[in-house]
């Protein structure tokens, strides 16, 4: 299923600044940043409780939020892209 996570990290300390990054790193592992701090993530079940449970144990709940929308597998008719940023075929190969 597609996934798309969205993260607010407050960085007004070294300590947010630091779980911003580690946020980022992540969600890297999983899938492909569209935009700061919003990534779409092809998961099964397990992967994506395994990231969410990731993501929950770096963020502070008191100063940071953290999303997850779940597109399901049909996320082609529920995803338009316009303007700067190429779009990407999210099940195609991703070279890094």
């Amino acid at each position: 299923m597609l996934v798309l996570i969205t993260y607010d990290v407050n960085t007004e300390d070294a300590q947010g600044k630091k779980r911003l990054r580690q946020m980022a790193k992540q969600c890297v592992n999983y899938g492909q940043r569209v935009q700061n701090s919003v990534f779409e993530c092809l998961l099964d079940a397990a992967q994506c409780k395994q990231l969410q449970h990731t993501l929950q144990t770096i963020m502070d709940p008191k100063k940071d939020s953290l999303r997850f929308y779940y597109l399901g597998n049909r996320y082609q008719t529920k995803v338009e892209h316009f303007g700067a940023k190429p779009s990407y075929e999210p099940e195609g190969v991703l070279l890094i």
